[in-house]
């Protein structure tokens, strides 16, 4: 997707460095390996994921092609009050660029940016490998945005309630039911015991099939905490009574989870009791498991499930309850989530698909710097249609001068006197009254020329976030990036050029 802005000039957040000697601003850190099949049984930290730090909002803006439709992950699509979106972030680290959950709220939401950021900093503190952890958060203007980990493998509502090849096998169930129970008990233990609104939705799986917490949870929809979203007959009897969550709603909200697992299906809790109390055992559980279940196990979730659907708070267990009782019942530890899943392994990343190359594509690959400048002149400014209009009164003498001083650059950019070309160019930038991306990009093959990566590759993000799909932006980064060794990144953005011009081929937009 690139980036809008430089990842090398950012500067961390002011407060980290009061807290710690560690650079706060580093997120773009290579995520943990995989674990070993089967449960993990190793220290409770991640310690390969990225520390808490303040994103720009043109960096998410360019993760997600400006917040797209097409990268909406959360359930609901744009319906939602909270929308959840799939990004990909530029990286320094050559072998890899994170892909990325943002939670973008209403603007109404949390009115005051310092609460919002106090609240973010709170949940950013925690760090475990049964969580999808929260990595950072956004907070300019009117936007309030939270950044997580991506879990590409889907929710639990998707595999036990629209599941395509198979339902999910008893052993992973119970897997899915320790885990979660597991990343609540850290939670509690940290001074975190709130958690608002949890469901199905809430239990994402990793690139290993890992089921993990999302952390979105962890943190109040608004400033007020209005935190329940889900039908009334799954809310904890507290919320209702006096709209507040306690640690004990969790726990009773799990309990609606356990009566997932055991059914497959989501039943409300009062039904579901009704049937506990008759015993009726068979006639709860999920049918697609054909029988291929322990009645002994199934009774012992169901127990669990009843106690934390108790009316009252204080007759529900607590989290360590939940770990000590279904720890004991794990079994298959040495098959992994996936392989229980019925999904294939996933990369941490989709691999980068191939297209057929342009001229301009074919250029860029091999780093052609005279093919690209040929382009570039030949194209001239036909892709900057649409990007600016102008009133009348902006006509002055200064909008002349400006136009004068992109004229001289491109007289220079023609004759190849490159450092004249980025003097005038800059004069035109600088101005701010019109922005084009053609000069962006001619000024990035201007730094290209004098041995200047770094500017070469600000002034590309900076055609893209003018042009989010131009795949001109695009094939200038892909260049910079290749002249800075990372070589990697660079074939990633190769291959998003050459799929942003294929789409334009069909009728889409881009160049």
């Amino acid at each position: 997707m690139g980036c809008c802005e430089s990842i090398f000039s950012r500067r961390p957040h002011p407060e980290d460095n009061t807290k710690s000697g560690h650079n706060h601003n580093n997120h773009h850190l290579q995520a943990d390996p995989p674990p070993p099949n089967g449960i993990d049984s190793g220290p409770s930290n991640s310690g390969g994921v990225p520390e808490f730090s303040e994103f720009l909002l043109a960096e998410l803006r360019a993760a997600t092609n400006n917040f797209n439709p097409d990268h909406i992950v959360s359930e609901s699509g744009e319906k939602a009050p909270n929308v959840v979106y799939k990004g990909r972030l530029q990286s320094q680290n050559q072998n890899h660029r994170p892909w990325i959950a943002v939670k973008k709220f209403t603007k109404l939401a949390w009115p005051n940016p310092k609460q919002f950021a106090e609240e973010a900093r709170g949940v950013g503190k925690l760090r475990h490998k049964k969580l999808a952890n929260l990595i950072g958060y956004c907070c300019e203007g009117d936007e309030r945005l939270l950044v997580a980990e991506y879990m590409p493998s889907d929710t639990l509502a998707k595999h036990l309630f629209h599941w395509e090849n198979q339902t999910i096998e008893w052993a992973m169930r119970l897997r899915v039911a320790l885990y979660i129970a597991e990343a609540l008990d850290y939670c509690s233990t940290e001074g975190c015991p709130l958690y608002h609104d949890l469901n199905a939705y809430r239990v994402l799986f990793d690139e290993n099939g890992d089921p993990r917490l999302s952390c979105f949870g962890l943190m109040k929809n608004s400033k007020d905490g209005k935190g329940y979203s889900t039908n009334l007959a799954y809310t904890p009897p507290e919320y209702l009574k006096n709209g507040r969550v306690t640690p004990e709603s969790a726990i009773f909200s799990y309990g609606t989870i356990l009566l997932d697992l055991l059914s497959g299906k989501h039943i409300p809790p009062g039904h579901a009791l009704d049937m506990i109390r008759g015993k009726n055992i068979l006639l709860l559980m999920d049918s697609h498991l054909d029988g291929k279940f322990s009645t002994e196990e199934a009774t012992v979730v169901l127990d669990i499930a009843s106690k934390c659907l108790q009316y009252e708070p204080r007759e529900r267990p607590n989290t360590k309850d939940l770990v000590a009782t279904l720890a004991p019942l794990q079994n298959k530890l040495d098959v992994p989530s996936y392989v229980m899943l019925g999904i294939p392994m996933q990369e941490d990343a989709p691999p980068t698909t191939q297209h057929p190359l342009s001229p301009m594509g074919d250029a860029c690959s091999r780093m052609d710097l005279t093919a690209i400048h040929q382009i570039l002149v030949m194209t001239h400014y036909k892709d900057d249609e649409g990007t600016n209009e102008l009133s009348f009164q902006e006509w002055t003498q200064q909008m002349r001068d400006m136009l004068e001083a992109r004229k001289r650059g491109d007289l220079a950019f023609r004759d190849r006197e490159f450092r004249t070309a980025i003097d005038c160019y800059s004069q035109f930038i600088d101005v701010g009254t019109m922005v084009s991306p053609t000069v962006y990009a001619r000024r990035s093959l201007c730094y290209l020329m004098c041995d200047q990566p770094d500017a070469a590759l600000r002034d590309a993000m900076q055609a893209q976030c003018v042009y989010p799909d131009w795949s001109t932006a695009f094939y200038m980064q892909a260049v910079a990036l290749a002249k800075m060794d990372m070589h990697k990144d660079a074939g990633d953005m190769l291959s998003e050029a050459a799929s942003l011009e294929e789409k334009k081929q069909r009728g889409g937009k881009g160049s």
